[in-house]
């Protein structure tokens, strides 16, 4: 059965929001995770108020970003452009991730393919390893469906929950 929010969504759309939940399911520790298209538009999150798969997540207290997805979308498009500054400036090629280390978690960011990004928060006791094995398989599975297209699909899908969620 499909989800309310993936209704009448591509397959190809349908799965990243399957991979994604999967991702957040899956790897302990994981607090939110957002898609951010290269122009800092946010295509998928984890937001229990943006993804009816994620339902599950709202009952788990919410930390990070203010809670938000798009917080942590507009912070991860941030990194996104500063690394790839400095990878330019220093002359050493395109940013693969990034890990910023806190006392309270850690937050993720790995490139997915033509500039977007993928953006996790995780809490202070997350295993790194495993969340950074994790977006690597998510990017793999992803990066070749992430057409210009499905960005167009998956950010007029997020426009329409938030106008029905506005009402």
């Amino acid at each position: 059965m499909t989800a309310p929010s993936t209704f009448g969504l591509s397959s190809e759309a349908r799965n990243l929001h399957w991979l994604l939940t999967n991702l957040v399911e899956e790897v302990p520790g994981i607090q939110s995770v957002a898609v951010v298209s290269s122009d800092g538009l946010l295509l998928l999150s984890s937001d229990p108020g943006r993804n009816a798969e994620a339902q599950a997540q709202a009952q788990r207290p919410r930390t990070g970003p203010r809670g938000s997805s798009a917080d942590l979308a507009t912070i991860v498009s941030g990194i996104g452009s500063l690394t790839i500054g400095a990878a330019k400036l220093m002359e050493f090629g395109g940013v693969k991730h990034t890990m910023v280390a806190m006392d309270e978690g850690s937050l993720f960011v790995m490139s997915i393919s033509d500039g977007s990004l993928l953006g996790v928060h995780g809490s202070a006791d997350c295993d790194m390893s495993v969340v950074a094995y994790h977006m690597a398989l998510f990017v793999g599975r992803a990066g070749h469906v992430l057409t210009p297209e499905l960005r167009s699909e998956l950010r007029k899908s997020l426009e329409a929950a938030s106008a029905g969620s506005t009402r």
